[in-house]
């Protein structure tokens, strides 16, 4: 479903070049919840970054099924995180004047669809992610779990191919955190789509199905997770970015 094949990227500071991905190379056969982990700097928020073609590579191709995501031009680059494309953030990014049911429907009635058809699905989305009578409340009216599955909901609103997450829980407590990591997983599951997460978490990598480490720009490893709990991820995770 998604390959990455020797993937540089480099950007200029200080009129010298940075490299930030020096060679990725990586393989998702099949639908289901993934994740990339890796420290500050390994590189994990550029290779987001061009899997969700808000940037092109410098060198190698990206390809999502048969679409090369690296040879997107602009126009279709926009139309491709319309509709192909779901991404949930750290910061849940909801509109703060827009109801939960509002803010769902709000990518569809920039891309022109029906209100009727956008109300339909953004009301079964809601009561899918547990918020069945929550979609006339305001963010500030919400907990940051129920504000996260909003997000959640507005980002499968096109039913996307792929779906993103940058550190998902990263302002949620463990128990939110713990809902939303298994949520993502039914998700991936009942939807037959690749969700991939961006993670430090061994808490968070533990519930995916495979997990890619990524050290200086490079997939230095990847695991399974079966028969893991975090403190075994945490483990292996460290066994496999100190070995040579």
């Amino acid at each position: 479903m998604l390959r990455c094949v020797d993937v540089h990227k480099a950007y200029r500071l200080g009129g010298g070049e940075v490299p930030a991905l020096r060679g990725v190379d990586l393989e998702i056969r099949e639908p289901g919840f993934y994740a990339i982990m890796g420290a500050s700097g390994s590189g994990k928020s550029t290779l987001l970054h061009l899997l969700a073609t808000l940037d092109a590579p410098d060198q190698g191709e990206i390809w999502l099924g048969e679409r090369p995501l690296h040879a997107m031009g602009e126009r279709e680059a926009t139309e491709f995180r319309r509709r192909g494309l779901g991404i949930i953030f750290q910061q849940f990014n909801l509109i703060p004047t827009l109801t939960a049911m509002e803010n769902v429907e709000l990518p569809g009635l920039l891309a022109g669809e029906p209100q009727i058809a956008l109300r339909r699905r953004a009301t079964e989305l809601l009561e899918r992610l547990g918020l069945a009578g929550r979609g006339g409340h305001r963010p500030d009216a919400l907990s940051g779990g129920e504000q996260q599955r909003v997000a959640v909901a507005r980002a499968l609103l096109f039913s996307p191919p792929l779906l993103l997450a940058d550190e998902p829980t990263g302002n949620l407590d463990s128990a939110s955190s713990e809902k939303l990591w298994s949520l993502l997983g039914e998700i991936a599951s009942e939807r037959g789509m690749l969700v991939l997460m961006v993670t430090h978490e061994p808490a968070a990598a533990v519930h995916c199905r495979r997990v890619f480490v990524l050290q200086d720009g490079r997939v230095k490893a990847q695991m399974d997770t079966e028969g893991l709990d975090a403190a075994g991820m945490a483990a292996r995770y460290q066994q496999s970015v100190h070995q040579a």
